[in-house]
């Protein structure tokens, strides 16, 4: 047997210690559960969605067809997407019509028959950074590094599909790969796979918890980053450890208090940050940073869910309140992403778009919500969710 058989054989083997260090690779790597889901829909009528009627449907109508060019690959999509290829809509009302011709409306239940889940919100973060290592550009954003490990472990267990495990060669051994406290204290473990330097240890940090961001340099040029790997540790909130230490009410955590606390406190930072050992690794990328469908996301009309309980690339009426207040946010949107956090029949990150405004709203986005599919007709719901 050859090293890198021997390798691969290795980390299987080492499923039972490090299950817990397992998780999905999405593009935006968040904490993964696993508990099955078990996809609940219900037909409902069109006048059963909350505010169908004043939504700017015209306005989603370029990323429905964007979305279209990978939505018609699959057969029960292909003609809706082709009625849409014909339509030059003028109006919301022709947009309404198209839907309501091509569509039916499924409420997403919860396994206990609730309609209500958990609606947060995400964005692109905007940093500042240099192609060199020059003060204040100091904190480094890495490539996947070559020594990193990755094992499908459907390939040994079929029952843990979509679960990947992550480590490291040592000698003969295969080792856990080197969590986030030892990648910050020793920048000598991953030299040379540095892609660019940013002035903000805090921007980095919430830029891997997305999973994709922009780097402006100082000449003005952007460079987008999207998600390559991760090192294979959980992912743990450092919301929740600032928490636990007595730092933060438990009521006030957000992104952004956990950014004023870490300005704060810059000495005591590091210690904190290492308390989330999973660690992202980026690759470059042309335009904007792409959903889960491989297209751009568009800020207030594309949504992550769990694609076991709704499918990729859908539409979804989502119905819920808007960030930090009580004023309802009803509109139609395309679920076009994915993150290891968002699981469960109920359950939606709407995407805010790109920079420190779009970040503040996603930021506070934490509000009850539910959410209706829209599916092709004659469709059965059953035929288009996978299970």
């Amino acid at each position: 047997m050859n090293r890198a058989a021997g390798a691969w054989l290795a980390l299987a083997a080492l499923l039972a210690g490090l299950l817990a260090g397992c998780a999905v690779a999405p593009p935006r790597p968040l904490p993964a559960a696993v508990a099955p889901v078990v996809p609940r829909l219900h037909e409902v009528a069109w006048n059963e969605l909350p505010g169908w009627q004043e939504d700017d449907l015209l306005a989603v109508w370029p990323a429905w067809l964007a979305d279209c060019s990978v939505m018609r690959m699959r057969p029960a999509w292909r003609p809706a997407c082709d009625a849409a290829a014909r339509l030059e809509p003028s109006s919301r009302d022709a947009v309404a019509a198209y839907f309501q011709t091509w569509f039916s409306p499924w409420q997403s239940l919860q396994p206990d028959g609730a309609a209500q889940g958990l609606i947060t919100g995400y964005y692109t973060p905007l940093l500042h950074g240099s192609l060199k290592r020059e003060p204040p550009y100091v904190v480094p954003l890495y490539a996947q590094p070559h020594d990193l490990l990755t094992v499908d472990l459907a390939s040994v267990y079929p029952e843990l599909k979509g679960k990947r495990l992550r480590g490291r060669l040592q000698g003969d051994r295969v080792v856990p790969y080197w969590s986030r406290a030892q990648i910050d204290a020793d920048p000598q473990l991953l030299a040379g796979n540095e892609l660019v330097w940013v002035d903000d240890p805090m921007a980095a940090f919430f830029m891997q918890i997305q999973g994709s961001g922009q780097v402006e340099l100082p000449d003005g040029q952007q460079l987008t980053l999207g998600y390559a790997n991760q090192n294979g540790f959980p992912y743990r909130a450092i919301g929740k450890l600032l928490v636990e230490r007595g730092e933060l009410p438990a009521s006030q955590v957000s992104m952004q208090s956990i950014r004023a606390w870490g300005k704060a406190h810059a000495q005591e930072l590091p210690s904190v940050l290492a308390g989330n050992p999973a660690y992202v690794f980026f690759r470059r990328l042309q335009g904007l940073p792409p959903g889960a469908m491989g297209i751009p996301v568009v800020a207030g009309r594309s949504i992550a869910v769990d694609p076991r309980a709704l499918p990729l690339g859908a539409p979804v009426w989502l119905s819920t309140r808007q960030p930090n207040g009580d004023a309802p946010l009803n509109r139609l949107v395309l679920a076009q992403d994915t993150g290891g956090a968002i699981r469960g029949n109920v359950r939606a990150d709407l995407y805010f778009g790109l920079g420190d405004a779009a970040g503040e709203q996603a930021g506070v986005m934490r509000q009850p919500g539910s959410l209706w599919v829209l599916l092709p007709k004659p469709v059965s719901a059953s035929g288009l969710v996978r299970r």
